[in-house]
């Protein structure tokens, strides 16, 4: 037999609630927390000496407990003559003093400011439930009337959304201090509990009026209270405190190798992300040590993007490895300090069993697990503010191969590197990598990153080596095209270092970039080595216009254009390139603009299938020869597309004279006239090795 309401609106029905409690009997109701979990907070706002309104007192003990301890002079109030009858007879031998009445809380008999403290345990949320709520309203302004100045209305509810905007934008309104508290679960009891927290409400009334919101949220009895300054910011805290309960009663209660659960811990005084937390679970026909409950992994700074941390496949290869029933693997934020290991340890431990899996001991040690015990390195050299793009920061990074980094990224995706290129001491040339890397470990330190330059012959993105083999298909260093010219059309700058790479080192080039955003091409100069000149152009404005105005001057060919641009728009399931660029009247006049033997490259990167056969139609309509590569450990793929005839895309052909071209590359790429000790740090026939014909 249900004892619960069939719909909300019974909650504010008074025969629900006598109905109720002639079901339940002499049974105490404690749905909201017994009087050991709420008497720190009840002793810290009602003092033994008050005259306490218990508004909605139900048949629950908390009264009796209060009375048992020293408060003498409660007036307990329900509308259920059932419950006041029986309550009554209860105490009337024991608690001769603790008295019970029949009393409708919206129209009380009582004097104004009669009382120093109203208790209401569940009555707020039982009769909010109304779709109105104006039964609520009216309990509320007949509380304000009865409080004296001073006085504190102490609620207990679990803070659905509608009760308590009802309630706090009802006290603001009457001037009124309002705190919350959020309690927090005891671990263990997650089984026999709610998922969602109470909180406990305590709204102080004052003989002014308080010209301007009051509003604290604390964690916990004895949480330091965070000043707020809307009702907005304390209903977001409240929504952020129930998603963690939830959270963590799921990850208490179960494990599930398949789920992604992540959840960010925010700096208590600044409220800026500090931490993300991602919760890996291992399948559970996976063996291992029994002590192998549980671990915390650590990300190095500036490796939080990597495949291994970002992707749920990588998340899911590290769970395996570590080999632990439940590992929770943690970033950390840009723009925050953070000593060392211990001190993250610290930091992490108080909270860590929150999210342990079920059945693990309580006072079982949990290790901290990281790459070689470091925390990484990280430095933000520039922030700044893009119209078209957002907030950005450029920062320098050590990576986990030792080297040093510098990346752009916008911080509307953190979880995104837009470009990244490696740094150098300003007395080394980018000559050998292996020679190099020892003595970048040894000399260059945080202190002296001013020092750093901008490594123009190492590409950090395998899409933009994939590109750059794309030459390969026009013959540059081959016998025929070996001192001609190449002009390259490139859309979407980044930090530069693609079309850098391609002035620096292929001979005879020209290269026109188009670049939508101004302060990317500042920042590309500035922060990453990108220098314009004669044979290195940059255009403003939009790829697509710059394309059909290239096309109706029809002067202009171009042996190589690649599009390298990304896509704002993340409702698509393809972030590059924007779907407009692979419209069929866009790829045509691509074709129309390249010479006989041109390439058209195109960085593709689309998680959707049925989106990506789509473009793949598109472009194979337009050019018919079409090769590809696919960048491991990324969604990242490169399409070379020719407008060859189809006959000319047979594998047994193109592809062995690709991979011979590609050495000629390899040579051209290489070669030195300028007499300068650069070097390209690029592979053309390993790249080529694992390329197929769509």
């Amino acid at each position: 037999m249900s004892l619960l309401p069939r719909s909300a609106e019974e909650f504010s029905s008074a025969e629900f609630w006598e109905k109720f409690f002639k079901k339940r009997g002499e049974k105490a109701f404690e749905w909201y927390g017994d009087y050991n979990s709420l008497c720190g907070l009840v002793h810290r706002y009602i003092k033994v000496p008050d005259q306490v309104l218990v508004v909605g007192c139900g048949n629950s003990e908390l009264s009796e407990q209060l009375y048992d301890v020293g408060y003498k002079h409660l007036t307990n109030i329900d509308i259920s003559e059932t419950v006041v009858t029986h309550m009554n007879q209860r105490n009337v031998e024991r608690r001769p003093g603790l008295t019970f009445q029949q009393v409708d809380a919206t129209k009380t008999p009582y004097e104004d400011g009669s009382f120093q403290a109203a208790l209401d345990k569940g009555t707020l949320d039982a009769m909010a439930s109304e779709e109105e709520g104006s039964l609520a309203r009216n309990m509320l302004t007949e509380v304000c009337r009865v409080l004296s100045v001073g006085g504190r209305y102490v609620c207990v509810t679990l803070a659905q959304e509608s009760v308590i905007r009802l309630a706090v934008e009802h006290f603001v309104q009457q001037g009124w201090a309002v705190r919350l508290h959020c309690l927090q679960e005891e671990r263990g009891k997650e089984e026999d509990s709610f998922a969602l927290p109470v909180f406990v409400l305590v709204c102080t009334k004052f003989r002014q009026p308080m010209p301007s919101p009051l509003l604290e949220m604390c964690v916990g009895e004895d949480g330091a209270p965070a000043r707020l300054s809307q009702v907005a910011e304390l209903l977001s805290a409240v929504r952020e405190h129930q998603a963690y309960a939830v959270l963590r009663k799921r990850l208490r209660t179960g494990t599930d190798a398949c789920s992604n659960l992540s959840l960010t811990l925010c700096h208590i005084t600044t409220g800026l992300p500090r931490y993300t937390l991602t919760v890996q679970d291992c399948p559970p026909a996976a063996k291992m040590p029994r002590s192998n409950q549980f671990a915390i992994f650590i990300v190095p700074q500036g490796s939080e993007t990597a495949w291994l941390y970002s992707s749920i496949e990588g998340r899911r290869q590290l769970a395996a490895s570590a080999n632990f029933r439940r590992l929770v693997i943690v970033a950390m934020h840009r723009n925050q300090e953070y000593t060392d290991m211990q001190a993250v340890q610290s930091e992490l431990s108080p909270m860590v069993m929150d999210l342990a899996p079920p059945g693990m001991p309580a006072n079982q040690q949990v290790p901290f697990l990281s790459v070689g015990g470091d925390l990484g390195w990280r430095e933000e050299v520039s922030r700044g503010l893009s119209e078209l793009s957002g907030e950005y920061c450029v920062e320098n990074v050590r990576g986990e191969d030792g080297e040093l980094y510098r990346r752009l990224v916008f911080l509307s995706n953190t979880a995104l590197v837009q470009s990244e290129s490696r740094l150098v001491p300003s007395n080394t040339a980018s000559g050998n990598k292996k020679k190099n890397k020892k003595k970048v470990k040894q000399t260059v330190a945080p202190s002296c990153t001013s020092s750093l330059l901008v490594d123009s012959g190492f590409l950090c993105c395998a899409h933009h080596e994939v590109m750059v083999c794309g030459l390969a298909m026009l013959g540059v260093g081959t016998p025929q095209y070996k001192d001609g010219p190449v002009s390259v059309l490139l859309v979407g700058l980044g930090g530069g270092g693609l079309p850098q790479f391609l002035r620096d080192f292929v001979p005879n080039v020209c290269v026109e970039v188009v670049e939508l955003d101004p302060v990317v091409l500042e920042v590309a100069k500035e922060w990453f080595g990108f220098r314009p000149d004669d044979r290195l152009t940059v255009t403003l404005g939009d790829g697509l216009e710059r394309i059909t105005a290239l096309q109706e001057e029809g002067a202009h060919l171009f042996d190589v254009i690649m599009f390298d641009v990304d896509n704002k728009d993340s409702s698509v399931g393809m972030s590059c390139p924007p779907a407009a660029f692979v419209e069929t009247p866009i790829l045509q006049k691509v074709r129309s603009l390249l010479t006989p033997r041109g390439v058209f490259t195109l960085n593709l990167v689309c998680r959707d299938s049925v989106l990506r056969k789509t473009v793949l139609e598109r472009v194979s309509a337009v050019f018919p020869t079409i090769l590809s590569r696919n960048i491991e450990g990324e969604v990242n793929e490169v399409l070379l597309c020719s407008p060859g005839e189809k006959e000319m895309s047979d594998a047994a052909r193109i592809l062995p004279s690709l991979k011979q071209a590609g050495q000629s590359l390899q040579v051209a790429l290489s070669s030195d006239k300028s007499g300068s000790s650069r070097r390209p740090h690029i592979n053309i026939s390993e790249l080529l090795k694992d390329m197929k014909i769509e």
